[in-house]
């Protein structure tokens, strides 16, 4: 699409050139021309394609290089080529798609007069898939008009705001609309948002997770609807090529330049991972024993399937004086920010979260691999092949088995699958906290939002999902830091064992686990954590103690009181309360009850003799920047290391 200035016709020309020496439907190459940002340019290389307001606001920012997609991305978008790229989490997606489209409005508005009816009209709409995201979206393209604000506008439709209010924000016409497809497709309809003649470009971030998340029907009556003009230009910005995004780029695109940055050998060893093969109960034990004696440096994001357990792990922290917060769907939207918030600045160092987007995709794996890797056939060569990932199209099965017993597998996975979903859906509906489909459809922390030095992530409950497991684990190494992670795989034979702490989706994990190894192969693979089991069985007790405390009335009192506490805290509220003063006092002197999870002063201490005592074993080379220190023991076998290698040396065999 060219451009008003004519300063920046040859730029797009040469841009075009660019364009043409790669085949469209196939992997852009690493760029070698003169013209691409280099190290010592920075985004100053950028500066006969972007204004000058933008680059002052990148320096103040604090922006140095730009990222590899966003060295490709970038003079392709100005050149008005659509683009669709696939990126690692953490790889800089964000602007590369954010600096093209703001340059395009202020190119758009440079030939215009304010008086003229066009100069204040919607031209770019970016669609997310949770509001999590939608809000952090909104501050980094925010952040960039920090020099332009007089002329560009952004909103954010996807906030928990009043119709009304979001209407008069839209009636404004914001230069750039961030929305959920549900949303925009809402004012769409409404005709509060008008983009059929005024739309240049329309972003969908997350694109492989946009469909996963119960937007398909307002995906398609958005594009399908009358609603957007027949030319526009496009970005699909994606971490992983599935099904979803192939039918997406049929729907929007029109012969894309596809771009798809594999992380290096570099950025792919900063992420070391492990797992460890335990029962249920002994998730809460290695769990207690990890960060009660600080083998973890830094915070630490905890993932599980549904918001019981969500409620009971921090009760069964809090036995042992471990400070946590706890972050979920029924949370109001700006208190989920608010948590996001205090956690990045490091007020809690320990994050629970939930993970529901995984057990909604468990049925979905199987299709979106084969989508996925049908998606790199067509767009890589052959000899790409030795770097696949997530995408490599591999059977699950024992190869020797017949097809019969394959059936059966395949029968009984589907039928766990389906139990985990009905399991989620009694508790989260039926449960009395008001909790809709709709609602969870926008809420995900695996996915986007942008956690700042997470040193380590612990999946406690195993994903569902090969793609729920990639971007889990995203979350820390990012942005060139070190991270670990670590997964509790629940072996076929232990499955509900404990039928009161066990989780409806560790029936998925002898399925699951191995795609996800294979997966992982391309990243260093995923070792295996052999630690003494003799050492944490000392634990064991006290472990046992404090999760006999946390009872299913605890959990349930747990959850009330959280969503009391910002019902009594809402804005919203307030002049309501300030009418019906008796409702606010019922609300504060509102008695419990059962009896709260009772705390004991002496469960807040280890006992000397409890502590691991092996000498003679050293911390590895690497341990002083990896986020769980590393020792290696006889046999090469790896342990988790506490701070004091002396006085707390590793539990390893």
């Amino acid at each position: 699409m060219s451009h008003s200035p004519p300063t920046h016709t040859h730029v797009a020309a040469a841009a075009e050139r660019a364009v043409d020496d790669h085949a469209d439907d196939h992997t852009q190459a690493a760029p070698s021309s003169s013209k691409q940002p280099t190290a010592q340019h920075g985004f100053n290389a950028f500066a006969h394609l972007l204004d000058p307001r933008i680059l002052r606001s990148l320096a103040a920012l604090g922006f140095g290089s730009p990222t590899p997609v966003q060295k490709e991305a970038i003079p392709l978008a100005l050149a008005g080529k659509d683009i669709l790229a696939r990126a690692s989490t953490g790889s800089g997606k964000t602007l590369a798609y954010g600096l093209p489209v703001l340059q395009k409005v202020i190119d758009a508005k440079k030939s215009l007069s304010r008086s003229d009816p066009a100069y204040q009209a919607t031209r770019a709409v970016v669609l997310v898939p949770t509001r999590e995201l939608s809000e952090q979206v909104t501050g980094q393209i925010g952040a960039l008009l920090e020099y332009c604000r007089d002329q560009v506008s952004i909103a954010n439709i996807a906030r928990d705001a009043s119709s009304s209010v979001q209407k008069l924000l839209l009636s404004e016409r914001p230069d750039i609309v961030v929305a959920t497809p549900s949303r925009a497709l809402a004012y769409l309809q409404s005709k509060s948002l008008h983009l059929a003649a005024s739309l240049e470009s329309l972003v969908i971030d997350e694109a492989d997770l946009i469909l996963s998340y119960g937007h398909d029907d307002d995906v398609r009556a958005l594009l399908g609807g009358g609603f957007l003009p027949k030319s526009f230009q496009s970005y699909l910005m994606s971490a992983t090529m599935t099904s979803d995004v192939q039918k997406l780029k049929g729907l929007v695109m029109r012969n894309p330049a596809i771009l798809k940055v594999q992380d290096d050998v570099a950025t792919a060893s900063n992420l070391t991972q492990y797992y460890a093969t335990v029962s249920e109960e002994d998730k809460f034990l290695l769990t207690y024993v990890i960060l009660k004696l600080r083998l973890i440096k830094g915070k630490c994001i905890l993932f599980v399937n549904d918001v019981d357990r969500c409620y009971r792990l921090r009760l069964f922290l809090e036995q042992f004086g471990l400070r946590s917060v706890v972050l979920n769907k029924e949370l109001p939207i700006n208190s989920r920010f608010h948590i996001v918030q205090e956690f990045n600045k490091g007020v809690y160092d320990y994050l629970i979260a939930t993970d529901e987007t995984s057990i909604r995709t468990a049925e979905r794996d199987d299709d979106d691999e084969e989508g996925e890797e049908k998606g790199a056939d067509a767009s890589d060569d052959d000899d790409d092949n030795d770097n696949a990932t997530a995408e490599a199209k591999q059977s699950d099965e024992d190869p020797t088995a017949t097809p019969s017993k394959k059936r059966k597998r395949d029968a009984a996975a589907k039928s766990a699958a389906a139990d985990v979903a009905s399991s989620s859906k009694s508790k989260n509906g039926g449960g009395g906290t008001g909790t809709g489909t709709g609602k969870s459809a926008e809420f995900g922390v695996s996915r986007g939002i942008d956690f700042v030095a997470v040193s380590c992530v612990i999946n406690f409950d195993l994903p569902t999902s090969v793609r729920s497991y990639t971007h889990r684990v995203g979350r820390t190494a990012r942005a060139g830091a070190t991270g670990t992670s670590l997964s509790f795989v629940v072996p076929a034979d232990m499955v509900r064992k404990h039928k009161i702490i066990a989780s409806p989706t560790s029936a998925l994990d002898a399925k699951v686990w191995p795609r996800i190894e294979r997966a992982q192969r391309a990243r260093g693979g995923v070792k295996e954590w052999k630690f003494d089991k003799k050492q944490v069985e000392g634990f064991r007790y006290r472990m046992q103690d404090a999760l006999r405390s946390v009872t299913k009335l605890s959990i349930r009192e747990a959850r009330i009181r959280e969503l009391k506490e910002e019902v009594l805290k809402s804005e919203k509220l307030k002049a309501f309360f300030e009418d019906n003063p008796t409702d606010l006092a019922y609300l504060r002197h509102d008695k419990i009850l059962g009896k709260q999870t009772r705390l004991q002063a002496h469960m807040k201490h280890v006992p000397s003799y409890l502590r691991p005592r092996i000498v003679g074993i050293k911390p590895s080379p690497s341990s002083s920047s990896s986020s769980i220190n590393e020792g290696a023991g006889k046999d090469g076998e790896v342990g988790f290391v506490a701070k004091k290698a002396k006085t707390q040396p590793p539990l390893c065999k």
